[in-house]
C-alpha cells in the first residue's frame, strides 16, 4: 500500500495533525534551545574577550540562540509531522480493519 493512498483514504474526519501537547511540548524545546545556545554563545565570546566587550558577547549570543532555536524547531517540525502522518496511517488502516 503506498503512503499517498493511505492518506487520502483516512477522509476528511482524520487529519494529520499531531496533538496539542505534542506541539506545546516542540515549541518549549525550540525556546529552551534558544536559551541555552543564547547563553552558552555568550559565555563563550565573554571567555575569549579580555577586554569586557559585552556587545560583542552579546550579538555573539543572540546569533547563537538564533541558530539553535531553528536547529531544534527543524528537528521539531520534522518530528512533529511524522507523528501526525502516523497517527493518519494508523486512522486509515483501523478504519479498513
Amino acid at each position: 500500500m503506498a503512503l499517498s493512498s493511505a492518506s487520502s483514504d483516512a477522509g476528511a474526519a482524520s487529519t494529520a495533525a499531531p496533538p496539542l501537547f505534542a506541539r506545546i511540548i516542540a515549541v518549549f524545546a525550540i525556546v529552551l534551545a534558544g536559551l541555552c545556545g543564547g547563553l552558552i554563545g555568550y559565555a563563550v565570546m565573554d571567555l575569549q574577550c579580555t577586554d569586557g566587550c559585552t556587545t560583542y558577547a552579546g550579538l555573539v549570543g543572540i546569533g547563537a540562540a538564533i541558530l539553535a532555536a531553528g536547529g531544534v524547531a527543524i528537528v521539531a517540525v520534522l518530528t512533529l509531522r511524522a507523528m501526525g502522518e502516523w497517527e493518519a496511517i494508523e486512522a486509515a488502516r483501523a478504519d479498513d480493519a
